[in-house]
């Protein structure tokens, strides 16, 4: 099966969220799957010049802008490892500038940028000589692809053979939806028409993410208890009622995680490495706590727990609740690092932290991959307090290496978690409702629990064995793959 996976952002190449990772696990994934999988990226900034050094030209497109006419978009062909990528080259819209925007916030013309690279993208395949059997379309930023895909194709006596693939549209973030004035129609060359409460308009803006779930043949969504928990009333971002109305054509796939990068059994990084078939894990974990603790140069002690939080610092990520909390968590005998990046105003309140609970808290800047797996480690905890999940592989990842998460309840990872206030066997600490004291209580659990050291070792073995794999996940994304190309025949068939 011919897959095109259309991302603003892939691991190697640029990496801004969470989604890079993702897509170039998907795409390595899915190949080993057996699919034929071919990336589809706008240049930008963030790409290394060396990249193309041995680029080859593809060939190019040209598409209309209401202001400048007829520009061209260059296509540059290179690989990263084994995957075919496909990157769209313009200066004026691509090449010197971000995925979204720059320290002032989102660039104003991410809509004019976008739209274009969406109609380039479905000129495209005829150029490379690529017949995609489903377009895999990644968030907010590929939500014009379903549209101009039904407008240009869906006809049913086109006998294009983009005509007969499907459109899969991811929803990695649903809180970043690309919301717009109405007046950019006119310039994207979307019909007035479409602005209905069916098609592109929510709240009597243009929605790039609703018009991709609207228009996509079959939407996903990161797991499937999220999938369910988004049709309900104040779950959706505002589009509760358009996944009710598609729910048949809604479907959750957990993300797995690269285990041959994050692999606790012969991790270089660790000072000493343990898996789900020791006898005794933790003695190896204690080992690398110890490291990391000198490493940051915090507090040696092997009973202090260590709690992680990983991830940029914003609402996303749950800094909204815990903004306040962080003193709270500390005085309760935790030690705590913070790895990720944010604004100034708050990185500079976070670095206060230090000095006030020295040799109890750390601050790391940036994503460093090698404090990130010296972290995994070492670390008891893992603080998950986002309000969702937007496909956050942190919770597989630190299970991986018996890291035990605490989330949210209603976050979307229930079907992944087992909360241990419901089971003996639970695999994680859930907090709800979504308060400040909801988030204490539940770590006064965790911690009564981490000083018996024989139940916490069989909670950390526990999660050590769970499956989060990417070879899991590939296998359901062909199987729903076949759903898609499955409705685009039926649709014909109709006619």
């Amino acid at each position: 099966m011919n897959v095109a996976l259309i991302s603003p952002e892939f691991y190697s190449l640029a990496r801004r969220t969470n989604l890079a990772s993702v897509t170039e696990s998907l795409a390595r994934s899915l190949s080993n799957e057996g699919a034929n999988v071919c990336l589809f990226i706008p240049r930008c900034l963030d790409m290394e010049e060396s990249f193309f050094a041995s680029a080859i030209e593809a060939g190019s497109v040209q598409v209309n802008d209401y202001e400048l006419g007829d520009i061209e978009i260059k296509i540059l062909q290179i690989a990263v490892g084994s995957t075919k990528v496909y990157v769209f080259d313009n200066e004026r819209f691509f090449n010197n500038l971000n995925p979204y925007g720059n320290e002032a916030g989102p660039y104003p013309d991410n809509w004019r940028r976008y739209a274009i690279f969406s109609r380039a993208l479905l000129k495209s395949f005829a150029v490379v000589g690529f017949k995609p059997a489903v377009l895999h379309c990644m968030d907010w930023t590929t939500g014009l692809i379903p549209v101009y895909h039904r407008l240009l194709y869906g006809a049913p006596d086109c006998t294009d053979q983009l005509a007969k693939a499907g459109t899969w549209f991811a929803i990695h973030n649903l809180a970043m939806q690309g919301v717009f004035e109405r007046d950019i129609l006119s310039r994207i060359e979307i019909p007035h028409s479409e602005f209905h409460t069916d098609g592109v308009e929510l709240d009597g803006k243009v929605n790039f993410l609703k018009a991709g779930a609207e228009y996509a043949t079959v939407i996903g969504t990161h797991s499937g208890s999220h999938a369910d928990r988004i049709q309900q009333q104040d779950r959706g971002h505002g589009l509760e009622d358009l996944f009710l109305r598609r729910k048949k054509e809604l479907v959750g796939i957990s993300n797995g995680i690269d285990y041959a990068a994050w692999d606790p059994s012969n991790d270089p990084i660790l000072s000493a490495t343990f898996s789900a078939t020791d006898k005794d894990p933790i003695k190896a974990k204690l080992r690398c706590k110890a490291d990391l603790q000198k490493s940051l140069g915090l507090d040696n002690g092997p009973r202090q727990p260590i709690a992680a939080l990983i991830g940029r610092w914003d609402a996303d990520n749950g800094f909204d609740l815990l903004a306040n909390l962080f003193p709270d968590i500390l005085e309760r005998g935790v030690q705590l690092v913070i790895l990720g990046t944010g604004p100034p105003e708050l990185t500079t309140k976070l670095k206060k932290l230090e000095p006030t609970f020295a040799g109890r808290c750390k601050i790391v800047e940036g994503f460093t991959p090698h404090v990130a797996h010296q972290l995994m480690g070492g670390a008891d905890l893992m603080l998950l307090p986002s309000h969702y999940q937007p496909s956050n592989p942190m919770y597989a990842i630190g299970m991986r290496y018996g890291v035990v998460p605490l989330l949210y309840k209603n976050g979307g990872l229930d079907d992944k978690v087992i909360s241990m206030a419901t089971s003996k066997t639970g695999t994680g600490f859930e907090f709800d409702p979504y308060t400040e004291d909801a988030v204490l209580d539940t770590l006064e659990d965790a911690l009564a629990l981490y000083k018996n050291s024989t139940d916490w070792r069989r909670l950390v073995k526990r999660c050590l064995a769970q499956d989060f794999s990417w070879a899991q996940s590939a296998a359901e994304y062909v199987k729903a793959y076949r759903r898609v190309t499955r409705r685009v025949r039926a649709a014909r068939d109709e006619y």
